[in-house]
């Protein structure tokens, strides 16, 4: 108000500048007035003029006004640079067939922001999120790394197949978990979801054999599948189509759960901002806010 009292000369042009009645002005000045117990305004017939006493002050807000200014525009440029990429790491399934369906609409919302996309394991995404080299993560395993917070965003189911030519194909009655547990299989390496999955579920029935071969990645275990190397055990997003050509046969298994949570994760007591939060509210139906209660997400 004050400041608007030094442009403008008149009590009542600075009122109408900052959009208020001129008694209301003149009541914001006397309440400055007392209580800096100095006079600021000299008020007559011809105006308003700054006492020396108002000047001073006047200059004081100036530079406050000034800063706050400067303040407001670094942390917009700060908003700016934060806002023009987006680092994701991602496990290997999520990243393969579900996380380009989410960076298209992510694109469609935010199509001035920079995405790239880092695969590798579930344990590789949070190396990178620990060293500071992803904004958000996406994982697989049986829980939440210790150091992250997390939240579900998706569920799967892992599957025992084989290509149509291998005894297993053929079977009609399920596999018991011994015996899918004492089969060398194709198999993911460990650190992998896939691979913590399986190793959890038949701990109680011996372990998993030696595997028959461990491959980096999903694409390689399904093509080592399908050329008749041995049975498998994959995600369904990854076996749709092989499925439904009949190039992998799903073989039932009894008695043990193959099934996993897919997680959005994050260095813990950092919440996504920006593009990173946007990116979660399109892989699920997330409220205003991220709840507290998400941390851990176990």
């Amino acid at each position: 108000m004050l400041l608007a009292v030094a442009r403008h000369g008149s009590l009542g042009a600075a009122a109408r500048e900052v959009g208020i009645t001129q008694p209301a002005a003149s009541s914001r000045i006397r309440s400055m007035e007392r209580q800096l117990g100095v006079a600021l305004v000299d008020r007559s017939p011809r105006g308003s003029r700054l006492t020396d006493a108002g000047a001073l002050v006047t200059d004081w807000a100036r530079r406050i006004v000034e800063a706050a200014e400067a303040f407001d525009a670094g942390a917009q440029a700060l908003r700016g640079r934060r806002d023009s990429r987006l680092r994701v790491a991602a496990s290997m399934t999520i990243a393969e067939y579900l996380l380009p369906g989410w960076l298209i609409a992510l694109r469609a919302e935010r199509p001035d922001t920079a995405v790239s996309l880092q695969a590798g394991n579930s344990a590789a995404v949070a190396e990178r999120l620990f060293a500071g080299d992803a904004d958000v993560g996406f994982v697989e395993g049986l829980a939440v790394p210790d150091g992250l917070d997390g939240v579900v965003v998706a569920r799967d189911r892992l599957a025992v197949v084989a290509a149509p030519s291998h005894p297993w194909a053929r079977r009609r009655a399920p596999l018991d978990p011994a015996e899918l547990a004492a089969t060398p299989l194709v198999l993911r390496e460990r650190g992998s979801g896939t691979r913590q999955v399986l190793d959890a579920a038949l701990a109680a029935h011996g372990g998993l054999a030696r595997p028959l071969l461990e491959l980096a990645s999903t694409t390689a275990v399904k093509a080592a599948a399908v050329s008749g190397a041995g049975p498998a055990v994959l995600s369904e997003l990854a076996i749709t189509e092989e499925l439904a050509s009949r190039r992998l046969v799903a073989v039932p298994v009894e008695g043990v759960l193959l099934r996993r949570d897919l997680r959005a994760v994050w260095p813990a007591g950092h919440r996504p901002t920006g593009p990173a939060r946007d990116l979660l509210s399109l892989t699920r139906d997330l409220p205003g806010d991220l709840p507290g209660d998400l941390s851990r997400g176990r």
